[in-house]
This record gives C-alpha cells, structure tokens and sequence, in this order.
C-alpha cells in the first residue's frame, strides 16, 4: 500500500460549530479486474474501513469497496466540542493499516 494522506482541518473553530475535514488518501484501491503488462491478474485490494475519531469518539466510518477511486478523498462535517486531535486510520484487503492525524483548536 502507497503510504501517506493529506489532511485538511481548519486550525481553530468555534465551540459548537460544525467544521469541514477532507482527507485525501493515497492508495491504489485495486478493483481485481485489471491485468499487468503480462496479462497477470492484479489481486484486488481496496481500503474497506475508514474511521475517523475525535478526541477518542468515533464521529465518522465508512465501508469502502471497489466503486471507489484510487486515492480515495473523503469530505465530512463534526462539530467542535473541545480542543485535541483527529484521528484517522483505514484498513485494505491486504491487511495494511494506515493512520493520519490533525489537531484542532477550539475557541469559545
């Protein structure tokens, strides 16, 4: 699995707010149906867990599946409760775990 993600959280918001978080993940997201250069099946291996936790509490899951492209980009609300960290992490096919994490500033 292609290491790495983009996280995009605004870096202070209002107690009670809602606010955006976008997270681009990188990752081939192999449907099974494609073939290599040597008319090999390629073995399919898409990311079919996604969870994102604030502060501990799960606030946002997804069951992900071939549909979807590779480099998945996902875009959710949460409202700001208190100040501390996102924390994002998703499972492939394969068994490869992936994580990211943004911290947030709550005002107010």
């Amino acid at each position: 699995m292609a290491a790495g993600s983009r996280v995009q959280v605004p870096t202070e918001v209002r107690r009670g707010e809602p606010f955006e978080v976008k997270i681009s993940v990188r990752h081939p997201m192999e449907t099974g149906f494609r073939v290599d250069d040597m008319g090999k099946p390629i073995a399919r291996n898409t990311i079919h867990e996604f969870i994102c936790r604030y502060n501990g509490t799960p606030v946002f899951a997804a069951n992900l599946g071939s549909g979807i492209a590779a480099n998945p980009y996902l875009r959710f609300f949460v409202t700001a409760l208190d100040s501390g960290e996102l924390k994002f992490e998703w499972v492939d096919d394969a068994g490869e775990r992936g994580d990211a994490a943004a911290t947030l500033r709550v005002t107010g």
